[in-house]
């Protein structure tokens, strides 16, 4: 129940699907039951052994609810010997093959429902578990994401999902089918003989306690093997994205060490796990068949000494009993699934309850334009525990370009962070037009802001549908304008496709100069009035460098920008320059300006052989 709890907002909507499957469970499991009993007038027939009684039985004869199997099985007696005086014994038996098999088709037809709607039911909640997550993902901070390692979040994505989904099979059984089976089941063995029945149910609390024993660890043993899964998935993840490295440092062995010793503790973890899995068949199928040997012993001498059963009696009961067998067997089997289900539901959940620390204020506001200016205002910023910005303030007015310096991890690229609000800061404020950006909505606040950042983010998909992310409405014509302002519809247009070729994972197929202009190409799509970017051109040759700069100068014309720049040629343009040390301002004013000061920036220029 408590698995069910922790699912219920996902079952929920297809709970049609559910009720559906649980109507054709309880079919299935009174036919499964009658199927069985059904073979009972058959065996009378063949066997010959259905008394003679020529009065039909009243119910009014028999004393309670003891004795309403004597009634039923006189009245099979009476049904029998009227009709083999009628129609002869091989009439008769014709008629109980055809009720065993119509029993038997209404069992398998009720089963075969209730799967076929149990589909919808798994899959449905597999899609929105998934859709969920992912969306999840999209949701949270970047910062959540430099503390989890990809893999695991792609093993809960695909492993764990896919373990709930399997288990959710198991948990309906557990709850419906089988139980139902074994009710119907022990109601009729009642009827035959009670004696007999309770005399064989003092040993299934026995057998019970013995199976639930070897499933107790089955959870803390799941949770093993889907973190490691997580592990093993982020080694490889870690693996492709640096191959280069790898490869040029010759450090594959030291990767196939990790990797072998990740994959050598998942192969232990699920061979413990699957031990104890596959203990419970074997356990089961033992003490079931213990319980058949006793009602072997106990109803063999009910039939031979105390003549209390007939021989069609005591082999429709034997069948009966092993009827049990098969649904007890498959709830132990379920159970172990439930539980493995269950470690995985937890795993899911953690994502799907994690909290963002960048949600929307309930009263945030849209914020369609940009009309004067951005200021930040005394912020003080951390990553863990070292300040990486101490009260620092500047201005940016609108149309103007203010270009931040310094040497690395001085704190220019957290500023673009704070600015488009992927970190909050934790001191002083953001505002735009006045407005804290904290009191806007992420969605408007970004919508104002073109983002170019040192590494090319690109997709494995076509030029055409990379640049459409800056706005997914726009035309080809528009497109193509956007390459040409970027300086790249020189290379896009001798494309094999044009803007529909497709550029590889994370645009392989391109140079970094050609990457970094579609970039470029999707920000000025956008067409936003703020641009931030992030040291657009540090990663790149000379020549690139020129067509990526010529693209930017191109696209910040009577635009404002914030640009970080590590390479100081790029910046020389700039409305001020304000050169950082250790998250402070240490100079600022324009290019020329800051040369003839002779202090810090000169130095940086001197450094970098600038004239």
């Amino acid at each position: 129940m408590d698995y069910i709890k922790k699912l219920s907002r996902f079952i929920s909507p297809y709970k049609k699907y559910a009720y559906l499957n649980i109507f054709f469970n309880i079919l299935f499991a009174l036919f499964g039951t009658l199927s069985f009993v059904s073979l009972m007038p058959m065996l009378k027939v063949l066997l010959k052994t259905a008394e003679s009684i020529t009065t039909k039985p009243s119910r009014a004869d028999y004393d309670g609810i003891l004795e309403y199997g004597e009634y039923l099985e006189d009245s099979l007696n009476y049904f029998i010997t009227q009709k083999i005086a009628t129609d002869g014994q091989y009439s008769v038996l014709i008629i109980m093959i055809c009720i065993v098999l119509a029993t038997f088709l209404l069992k398998n037809l009720s089963g075969y429902f209730s799967n076929f709607f149990l589909a919808y039911l798994r899959n449905g909640i597999l899609k929105d578990i998934r859709n969920e997550l992912y969306k999840k993902t999209v949701e949270l901070p970047i910062a959540y994401f430099s503390e989890k390692r990809k893999g695991d979040l792609i093993s809960r994505i695909s492993a764990d999902v896919n373990e709930i989904q399997n288990s959710l099979l198991a948990m309906l059984e557990l709850l419906v089918r089988e139980p139902l089976t074994i009710i119907f089941t022990i109601i009729v063995m009642f009827t035959i003989s009670v004696n007999l029945t309770i005399f064989v149910f003092v040993f299934i609390p026995i057998s019970g306690l013995i199976i639930s024993r070897v499933g107790k660890s089955l959870k803390k043993h799941s949770n093993r093997v889907q973190e490691e899964n997580g592990m093993f998935l982020s080694v490889l993840d870690e693996t492709l994205n640096g191959l280069k490295v790898i490869k040029g440092f010759n450090a594959e062995d030291k990767f196939n060490r990790i990797f072998t010793t990740s994959t050598n503790r998942l192969f232990k973890f699920s061979n413990n796990l699957a031990h104890r899995q596959n203990l419970a068949s074997p356990t089961s199928e033992f003490l079931g068949i213990v319980v058949i040997a006793v009602i072997l012993l106990y109803g063999g001498k009910m039939v031979l000494v105390d003549k209390i059963l007939t021989p069609d009696q005591f082999i429709t009961y034997m069948v009966l009993a092993y009827n049990i067998l098969t649904p007890a067997k498959a709830i132990s089997k379920a159970s172990y699934k439930v539980k493995t289900g269950n470690a995985s539901a937890d795993r899911v959940l953690e994502v799907l309850n994690t909290e963002s620390t960048l949600k929307d204020s309930p009263n945030a506001i849209t914020k369609k334009d940009f009309s004067n200016e951005i200021k930040l205002n005394n912020i003080s910023f951390k990553y863990e525990d070292e300040m990486v910005l101490k009260n620092f303030s500047i201005s940016v007015p609108k149309g103007k370009s203010i270009a931040l310096v310094g040497q690395s991890g001085s704190g220019k690229s957290t500023i673009a962070n704070l600015v488009t609000r992927f970190y909050d800061v934790n001191e002083g404020s953001i505002t735009i037009d006045g407005e804290n950006i904290k009191n806007l909505t992420k969605h408007s606040l970004r919508n104002l802001m073109g983002l170019v950042t040192q590494d090319s983010i690109l997709f494995n998909d076509s030029v055409k549908n990379n640049i459409l992310i800056g706005k997914e409405d726009a035309t080809d014509d528009q497109i193509i304008e956007a390459l040409k302002i970027a300086n790249a519809w020189e290379f896009v247009k001798n494309l094999p496709k044009g803007i529909d070729t497709n550029i590889g994972d994370a645009g392989g197929k391109l140079s970094g100069g050609q990457k970094q202009r579609l970039s470029i190409a999707r920000a000025v799509l956008k067409n936003p009035p703020i641009m931030v970017l992030d040291e657009a051109t540090s990663a790149l040759d000379t020549e690139s460098e020129r067509l990526v700069q010529d693209a930017l100068e191109n696209m910040m014309k009577n635009r404002t920008s914030i640009i970080i720049a590590h390479r100081l040629s790029t910046i020389q343009n700039a409305d001020e320059i304000i050169v950082l040390n250790k998250g402070e301002i240490t100079e600022q004013g324009k290019h020329q300006d800051l040369i003839t000061k002779n202090g810090v920036y000169k130095k940086l220029v001197d450094m970098q052989s600038f004239e």
